[in-house]
């Protein structure tokens, strides 16, 4: 699974992933990848890689990095900054749009593949609030 986490800076796309992460039962802590480019996690035996590429200057760098061997079918990978890497990362499963809203923050969550039709699907039936 491939999920896109888009939005601009400060908006709460690493927050966010710390909230999954602990609502999935993570106890560590959940740290930006803005510097080290992927935070690695395993909970119930499945790999949660965190992205960051805010710091690309050439989506190439995703190359040079060597990271497309995370992304593998038996784990999931939430990218922040996927335009950075633009040809490079692959095709999102999920994207989830983030903005500052008069109160906080407002997401909307837009599958693009059965995959992630399928995950929306299940995060609707627990969490009404998702809407289409």
């Amino acid at each position: 699974m491939v999920v896109w986490l888009e939005g601009g800076l400060g908006v709460g796309k690493t927050t966010l992933v710390r909230a999954l992460l602990r609502a999935l039962g993570h106890r560590g802590s959940v740290r930006s990848p803005t510097y080290t480019l992927v935070e690695i996690y395993v909970i119930s035996r499945i790999y949660w890689y965190h992205f960051d590429f805010y710091r690309f200057n050439l989506p190439e760098e995703f190359v040079d990095a060597g990271l497309g061997e995370y992304f593998r079918g038996d784990c999931v990978c939430l990218v922040e900054w996927p335009q950075k890497a633009v040809g490079y990362v692959p095709p999102a499963d999920l994207v989830v749009l983030l903005q500052m809203a008069e109160n906080g923050r407002v997401g909307e969550v837009v599958a693009y593949s059965e995959e992630g039709k399928r995950c929306l699907s299940e995060l609707r039936s627990h969490w009404p609030v998702v809407a289409n």
